[in-house]
């Protein structure tokens, strides 16, 4: 009983683990894109990995994928700093 417990109390917080670490982040088919403040990615590697946004507003872009739509948002220099995912 305890090694049962056990095993479901690691897959839960493996499960919320990964949660976290894809939170700021989007898959466009086999790439992941992730925020990174300073060190994110630019406009011309979203562009070439993930293809036109649905919209853009400035240094917005916005991405519909199925129910999520996700918002990311580029800073002065034209580098990923913010992706919010929201679902319908």
């Amino acid at each position: 009983m305890k090694k049962r417990v056990s095993f479901w109390l690691v897959l839960v917080s493996l499960c919320a683990l990964s949660e976290m670490t894809l939170a700021g982040s989007m898959r466009c088919g086999s790439h992941y894109i992730a925020d990174g403040g300073r060190h994110g990615p630019g406009k011309y590697e979203v562009l070439k990995k993930c293809g036109e946004p649905t919209e853009r507003f400035g240094s917005t872009w916005i991405y519909d994928k199925g129910r999520s739509r996700y918002v990311l948002r580029f800073n002065d220099a034209g580098l990923l700093v913010a992706i919010d995912q929201r679902s319908d």
